[in-house]
């Protein structure tokens, strides 16, 4: 199919994805019962955050509208209904951040390019259910990679590279059948990967030493270390029946001279 087609079908789809998201948050009570939720988040959010650089404390005022702040992306102008947070390069600091639960009606969460730290929550997808993309680039995060990801029904876009996350990519990612980005380059990550995830790049797996099967190399096979200990038992083996035979063959030969003596 040629790659002006798909690149066509990728948007209607993503544009159908938002449309569906609007219509079950429509539908939500969380939804409809107001914006108090919403700044509760981006208050509760601010205070967990290390801000060296100061950009959440001078330009979130919370006696004005939550919609003009730096990096707020809200559903419709004249809602407090947060739609996207976009917080990449700011320079904050410190685990990831708390009262995202309160933003009901999240579907983008952009921390890349931070000096975040620690893990990434277990319960994610409780927080977020209505993630679409999630992008926690250029970081510091540390830990395995929650299976609970693979829960975020709407969640096209994955960006987890650049951090220290270790263990095996989860593979629970298998069943995530709306992915159409992922990457998890350069981190700690072992193992092989999922075969649900073996449509991605290469590129998007790269910097993992550790990391095997396609698109990467294959892993190694399990059998190369009783192999191993075969092979040194043979040697050993030969090497006692080698022993053995001189012994006898020297003693043989002594007995044989002392009888012609």
């Amino acid at each position: 199919m040629p790659s002006a087609v798909l690149l066509c079908l990728d948007q209607l789809t993503a544009a159908f994805s938002r449309f569906f998201l609007w219509f079950l948050l429509l539908r939500s009570s969380s939804f409809c019962s107001g914006s108090e939720l919403d700044v509760r988040c981006l208050k509760t959010l601010q205070r967990s955050v290390i801000d060296p650089r100061g950009v959440l404390e001078s330009s979130w005022n919370f006696s004005s509208f939550i919609c003009s702040f730096t990096g707020v992306e809200c559903w419709y102008p004249d809602e407090e209904r947060v739609l996207s947070l976009r917080l990449s390069n700011m320079g904050l600091e410190g685990q990831f951040p708390q009262g995202l639960e309160y933003c009901t009606s999240l579907v983008t969460l952009d921390l890349s390019c931070n000096n975040f730290s620690g893990s990434i929550p277990s319960d994610i997808a409780r927080q977020l259910p209505y993630l679409s993309s999630l992008d926690l680039s250029f970081n510091i995060f540390s830990g395995e990679i929650p299976p609970a990801i693979s829960n975020l029904a709407y969640l096209n876009d994955l960006y987890l590279p650049r951090n220290q996350l270790s263990g095996q990519i989860p593979g629970q990612f298998g069943v995530m059948a709306r992915l159409t980005s992922f990457d998890v380059a350069d981190n700690l990550l072992s193992g092989p990967i999922p075969l649900a995830l073996q449509k991605f790049p290469a590129s998007t797996f790269a910097g993992n030493p550790e990391l095997c099967d396609a698109p990467l190399d294959k892993c190694p096979r399990k059998t190369t270390k009783r192999r191993l200990i075969i092979h040194d038992e043979s040697v050993i083996g030969a090497a006692a029946g080698f022993v053995v035979g001189f012994v006898a063959a020297f003693n043989l030969g002594a007995i044989g001279t002392s009888a012609n003596i």
